[in-house]
């Protein structure tokens, strides 16, 4: 029988190895990495083979990191499984993991939840894996609300990853009016360049946290 993958992302060593351990003890379950901190876990991720990704809302005291590097992560791997783990009774905590792409969340009083919530998410799309595409697209659109049509094709350009020059072929435009446009979506988006919009529009909006 072949057994879920497990890539466990927690800031606090002895929950992973106590996790490790429950985990391993399930017939159908083995943990294949762990990662301490945000950096670590997006380096992982590029490499390892998982299929579910427990992550820790917050890897360092006070900040919510673990849902920017959930959205991270998600980007690099969509077919992989996300579940939030969470010592927050915050809702807006909770709609931020499922915008970064997690399909459930887990409070870590109930971590005997952990292996019913593992395997339901390998089950395959859910009623629930449908509402949060759609929130998801509805995230996007919301997002790209303020550009005019012009400016929404020069983004999608940009997202599919054109070149300025590639652009100002395709929509034949002139050099000076593809930067005019450009520069207002970017204002409009609130950020200073091209790479940054796509991301910040992949990311559903999600910013990384300053630290203090």
């Amino acid at each position: 029988m072949s057994r879920i993958r497990i890539f466990l992302v927690e800031d606090d060593p002895d929950w992973i190895k106590a996790m490790t351990i429950f985990l391993n003890s399930q017939e159908d379950m083995i943990v294949v990495g762990t990662a301490e901190s945000s950096e670590q876990a997006v380096a992982m991720a590029g490499v390892l083979s998982f299929d579910i990704i427990l992550m820790d809302i917050q890897l360092s005291t006070g900040h919510l990191d673990g849902i920017y590097t959930a959205a991270e992560i998600h980007e690099l791997t969509p077919e992989s499984k996300i579940i939030m783990l969470t010592s927050l009774d915050d809702e807006r905590v909770i709609t931020q993991s499922f915008t970064a792409g997690a399909v459930n969340y887990i409070e870590k009083t109930k971590f005997k939840d952990l292996p019913a919530a593992i395997r339901s998410a390998m089950q395959g799309p859910s009623s629930m894996d449908v509402l949060l595409k759609d929130y998801a697209r509805m995230k996007r659109e919301e997002a790209l609300r303020n550009l005019t049509p012009a400016e929404r094709e020069v983004f999608e350009l940009l997202n599919d990853g054109y070149t300025h020059t590639q652009i100002e072929t395709k929509l034949y435009k002139t050099e000076s009016t593809l930067k005019n446009q450009i520069n207002k979506m970017l204002k409009k988006l609130g950020v200073k360049s091209g790479k940054e919009a796509v991301e910040k529009i992949r990311r559903k909006g999600i910013v990384k946290e300053k630290r203090d």
